[in-house]
């Protein structure tokens, strides 16, 4: 199909399907519809993709939204607990581990590339840095989304099955109110964070840096923001399309051997994750929904959209998420160092069962994949 025609399909099937489960009272439907089309888009073989740069710029809208949320009213209970919100970040990161090491000891994946694929960290953030780390950015990439995915897909029906009749219940969107100075500071601000984030070398800088940076211009009463329920959508839908458009086949060829345990690390994953958010309902006294996406080990841009289409405490979820990335960040390398020399201690294991050679510390990707590998 010429690419006219692939976008027309992916336009207006993700149309019908986002409305339908806007339709069915579904949180982050606009994220959910868009993601699935482009799942089966991308595996049936469609070669439209979308340019980072709109990504990037998604990112930074959705970042304005969370900026909305977030106040300084949120510290006094993290610092209140931090004890419990500690052993929180420790727990997932021990879990993230525990389950690449199970990954790369019980799979033909090379340690790197289970190490970073596990780490439920920004996946956009982990897949950046794989590649400095000897890690196959493909096989990397499609782990990451793949849990996306999933996490993206149960958040929003465990939100949708907690609400309950409340989510029928839920306001009218009002799509196109009408806009002022804000809406083009908030744009500004958004575009600030998409050129500042990589100039900063800062991993999901396109979202973290309007969120922080706007929550305190919004918090002090210095700016306000604005961003309409249209501007929402169109970022949602870009966010989905990028990450349901990386399935491709080539990709998922290279992964149908180790498919059943990357399944099985990311249920055993979230699984884990929902257990701390039972302690946390105990401990801080926060609903069960807030308390799941707070631990969801999803992309920070998913669950951010998820939870803003719930009625849970969205600042609370962004501060456990953000704390959750920085630490991942600072302790991923050595971790990924410990998993590759601990689960697969001989040298000699063979690298190329994925079709992957290892030149110094990248990953070489040859053969018919290559192509594949460039793009992400």
């Amino acid at each position: 199909m010429a690419p006219w025609g692939q976008w027309s399909l992916l336009v207006v099937a993700s149309l019908i399907l986002g409305f339908l489960f806007q339709a069915l009272h579904v949180p982050a439907a606009l994220l959910l519809g868009p993601m699935i089309v482009g799942v089966l888009m991308g595996l049936l073989g469609a070669t439209v993709r979308i340019a980072p740069i709109f990504f990037k710029i998604a990112q930074g809208i959705l970042g304005c939204m969370i900026a909305q949320s977030l106040s300084p009213s949120l510290l006094p209970p993290l610092l209140n607990d931090w004890p419990m919100v500690l052993l929180v970040l420790v727990a997932t990161l021990l879990a993230s581990g525990l389950s690449g090491w199970l990954l790369v000891k019980f799979s033909s994946l090379p340690g790197p590339t289970g190490a970073w694929g596990s780490s439920p960290g920004g996946a956009s953030a982990m897949v950046a840095m794989a590649g400095d780390f000897g890690a196959d950015v493909r096989l990397v990439a499609f782990m990451q989304y793949l849990r996306v995915l999933f996490v993206a897909t149960a958040a929003a029906f465990v939100a949708r099955i907690s609400l309950g009749d409340s989510a029928q219940a839920a306001a009218a969107v009002i799509w196109f109110p009408p806009v002022d100075w804000r809406f083009a500071a908030t744009l500004l601000l958004a575009l600030c964070g998409v050129w500042l984030g990589p100039l900063l070398r800062i991993p999901s800088g396109a979202l973290l840096l309007p969120a922080v940076l706007g929550a305190v211009l919004h918090s002090t009463g210095i700016m306000a923001l604005q961003v309409p329920e249209w501007l929402l959508a169109m970022a949602y839908t870009l966010i989905g399309w990028s990450v349901g458009l990386r399935f491709t086949r080539p990709i998922f060829r290279l992964a149908l051997r180790t498919l059943p345990q990357m399944m099985a690390s990311i249920i055993g994953l979230m699984l884990v994750c929902g257990g701390m958010a039972w302690v946390l309902t105990k401990v801080l006294h926060v609903d069960m929904l807030t308390a799941y996406l707070a631990t969801s080990p999803g992309g920070l841009d998913t669950v951010a959209i998820i939870a803003a289409g719930s009625n849970v405490n969205l600042g609370f979820v962004m501060a456990m998420q953000t704390l959750r990335l920085l630490t991942i960040i600072v302790t991923g390398p050595a971790m990924a160092r410990f998993i590759s020399r601990s689960a697969r201690p001989s040298s000699s294991t063979p690298q190329t069962a994925l079709g992957i050679k290892r030149v110094g510390h990248k990953a070489d990707q040859s053969g018919p994949d290559k192509a594949e590998g460039d793009q992400l």
